[in-house]
């Protein structure tokens, strides 16, 4: 710290590290199309990355699928299985017509802690 002084620099606006003897990873340019809407996005991956086959559309969230010479790659089916939600989980251990009369079990009991509402010298709290 003798040999430079930290007087001064605004913390995080400018790095005392500097780019000298830094070699940068070779890049290219990878182009998604988006089947939904046409729109084409290009990332920059590493040159010796797998890319992968699809990617998230930034106008519409649909899947833009990896282009290949201005063609579309062909997906590859794969056996895993997909992620398992809460809500799955739950539809798996009981019905629906459960789940209703659950919903309304404890919407009831919830409503009777609070009471009724009627009361006008009770504040009321929120919107």
């Amino acid at each position: 710290m003798a040999d430079r002084s930290l007087r001064g620099i605004r913390l995080g606006a400018q790095s005392l590290q500097s780019e000298e003897g830094v070699v940068f990873m070779e890049r290219r340019a990878t182009n998604y199309k988006c089947e939904t809407c046409g729109h084409e996005t290009t990332l920059m991956f590493a040159a010796d990355a797998e890319p992968p086959q699809t990617w998230e559309c930034r106008s519409c969230s649909a899947e833009a699928v990896l282009q290949v010479d201005g063609t579309s790659v062909k997906l590859e089916e794969t056996d895993e299985k997909a992620a398992r939600t809460h809500w799955d989980m739950l539809l798996e251990r009981r019905s629906r017509e459960e789940l209703e009369e659950l919903l309304a079990d404890r919407l009831a009991y919830v409503r009777a802690r609070r009471g009724s509402g009627d009361d006008p010298t009770r504040e009321r709290i929120g919107a």
